[in-house]
C-alpha cells in the first residue's frame, strides 16, 4: 500500500509539473519578462509643482509600471476629473468584451415575401471614413420585399452635452441605423458659385447665407437649429466641412430609398416567437477601433456604445445598459468607480480618477497584444491627434495615447516606454485650466519627455 501511496503522489506531481510548464509557455514573452521595480521619481512631483503653467488650475497624474500594475507616481491621483475623450478607452473596452472581430451591421428576419430588418448602431453604412458597402449591397440585391422597423433608441444627444454644438461635425446625433454617419459634407472650390453637398439630397436644402447674418465663429456652413436647412457663407479659398443633419426615421427612409433605388416600407417591430433573428456582419471591428481613437471620433463611439448594447439584446439599444453590464462584469476592480454616462466624453457629467484611468490601461495591456494595442492608438510624432508633437525619436514614437479636450479642459492618458526599455501607463490630467490648450500640450511634452529619459 504505501508503494501504490508513493506512485500516486508521483505521478500527481508530474501531473501539475507539466501543467504549469504549458500554462508558463503560453505566457508571451512581453509580458513574462519583469524587470526590477521602479523607483520613485521624486523628481517628478517638483517638475510639475514648479511649473508656472501647471500651478493655475486643477492638476492629476498617475503613473504605473504596464508589465506588473504597480502604482510609481501619483499626484491628485484619486481626485475626479473630467476626462474628454479619455472615456473613449472605456467605450474601447467594451466593445472588446461585448462584439465579435467584426462590426453587426444590421439585424434581419426573414419572412415568407418579407425581409424585416432594423438597425443595431452599426455607423459605417456610406460614412465618409469609415464607409462599409456591406449592408448597402445586402439589402439592394434581396428578392424580398423590404420592411424597416425602428428600434427603441438612447436621445439624440447625451446628457450633459453642449446643445449648441449641433452644427459642428464632432457632434453628430446618435441613431440605430446611421446612414453617411449622419452628416452633410460641403467641397467647396475657389471660383464657383456653391459647394458641391454630398448626400444630394441635401443640396435642395442648402442655399448662401443671406448678406448681413452674423458668423462670429467663422463657420463655413451653419444649419438652423431645428431643421435640415443649411446657409453657406461667402468663400474665397478651397475648403470640405461636415455639418450634422437632424435625424428621424422618416428622413432615413427617403435616404435609404433614394440611395437604393427601391421601395421600403416602415413597420413595427413585433418580434415572433417562431422567428429567427439574423446579423449581417460588416467590417472588422479595429476598423472602427483605429479611427475612434486616433482622431477621437465622438460619433464612432457614441455608435460603438449601441452596437454593444444591440449585442446583449436586439430589440433596443440603450447606452446605460452597456455601461451598467460593463460595471458589474469587468470593471469592478478599478480603484474608483468612475461616472460613467456616455461613449465619447462629450458629457462633462463623466468623472474619472487619474489612478483609474491607469488601471484601465494596465487592463487593455494585459488582454491585447502589445502591437494590435498600440496600433489602435494616436502615436507621439507619427499619427492621429499625437501627430505634430515630438513624442519621437530615429526610431519611432516612444509615446502611444488618447487625448481629451473640453473647453478649459486638456488631458492625455497612455504609454510611454522609457530608455530603458520600461513600459509605463500614464495619464496626466488638466482641468479648469485659461491657458491655451497648445500652451498646456507643449508642457506636458516638456515633462513626459524627462520621463522617457529618466524612468
Amino acid at each position: 500500500m504505501p508503494v501504490f501511496l508513493t506512485m500516486c503522489r508521483s505521478l500527481v506531481v508530474g501531473i501539475l509539473c507539466v501543467f504549469a510548464l504549458s500554462l508558463s509557455a503560453q505566457v508571451p514573452a512581453s509580458r513574462a519578462t519583469v524587470l526590477p521595480p521602479l523607483p520613485n521619481p521624486e523628481w517628478l512631483a517638483q517638475l510639475i509643482q514648479s511649473s508656472p503653467v501647471l500651478r493655475q488650475h486643477t492638476v492629476g497624474v498617475c503613473l504605473a509600471d504596464a508589465a506588473t500594475g504597480q502604482q510609481v507616481f501619483g499626484l491628485n491621483e484619486d481626485r475626479y476629473f473630467t476626462p474628454a475623450s479619455t472615456m473613449k478607452l472605456f467605450s474601447l473596452y467594451a466593445g472588446l468584451h461585448l462584439l465579435p472581430d467584426s462590426l453587426p451591421s444590421l439585424h434581419y428576419i426573414v419572412r415568407p415575401d418579407t425581409l424585416l430588418f432594423w438597425g443595431t448602431g452599426d455607423p459605417t453604412l456610406l460614412h465618409g471614413d469609415v464607409p462599409s458597402a456591406r449592408a448597402f449591397n445586402f439589402l439592394l440585391h434581396r428578392p424580398e420585399k423590404l420592411v424597416y422597423a425602428p428600434v427603441p433608441c438612447v436621445n439624440a444627444y447625451g446628457p450633459g452635452w453642449t446643445w449648441d454644438d449641433y452644427n459642428y461635425y464632432f457632434q453628430p446625433e446618435r441613431g440605430p441605423f446611421p446612414i453617411y454617419g449622419h452628416t452633410v459634407r460641403f467641397y467647396a472650390r475657389a471660383g464657383q458659385p456653391t459647394p458641391r453637398v454630398v448626400p444630394q439630397f441635401f443640396k435642395p436644402l442648402t442655399q448662401p447665407a443671406p448678406a448681413g447674418l452674423p458668423n462670429p465663429e467663422h463657420d463655413h456652413v451653419h444649419r438652423q437649429e431645428l431643421e435640415n436647412r443649411f446657409l453657406v457663407f461667402p468663400f474665397t479659398n478651397n475648403w470640405v466641412d461636415e455639418t450634422p443633419f437632424r435625424t428621424s426615421s422618416a428622413l432615413l427612409l427617403q435616404l435609404l430609398q433614394d440611395t437604393l433605388r427601391r421601395p421600403i416600407v416602415p413597420a413595427v417591430l413585433r418580434l415572433r416567437p417562431q422567428d429567427s433573428v439574423r446579423v449581417l456582419r460588416g467590417l472588422a471591428v479595429d476598423s472602427l477601433y483605429r479611427r475612434m481613437l486616433r482622431v477621437s471620433d465622438n460619433f464612432l463611439a457614441e455608435q460603438l456604445l449601441l452596437m454593444c448594447s444591440s449585442a446583449l439584446r436586439p430589440d433596443s439599444l440603450n447606452t446605460a445598459r452597456v455601461i451598467q453590464v460593463m460595471r458589474r462584469r469587468y470593471l469592478q476592480d478599478l480603484p474608483d468607480a468612475p461616472r460613467w454616462v456616455d461613449g465619447s466624453g462629450l458629457s462633462r457629467l463623466n468623472l474619472v480618477t487619474p489612478r483609474t484611468l491607469v488601471a484601465l490601461l494596465f487592463k487593455l495591456h494585459q488582454e491585447v497584444p502589445e502591437p494590435r494595442l498600440f496600433d489602435l492608438l494616436a502615436a507621439g510624432g507619427r499619427q492621429g491627434t499625437l501627430r505634430r508633437t515630438t513624442y519621437r525619436d530615429a526610431r519611432g514614437p516612444w509615446l502611444w495615447g488618447k487625448t481629451g479636450t473640453l473647453t478649459n479642459n486638456h488631458n492625455l492618458c497612455g504609454y510611454v516606454r522609457t530608455k530603458s526599455g520600461r513600459i509605463v501607463a500614464f495619464s496626466f490630467m488638466n482641468n479648469n485650466h485659461v491657458a491655451e490648450t497648445s500652451t498646456i500640450r507643449k508642457e506636458m511634452e516638456r515633462i513626459l519627455i524627462q520621463v522617457h529619459e529618466r524612468l
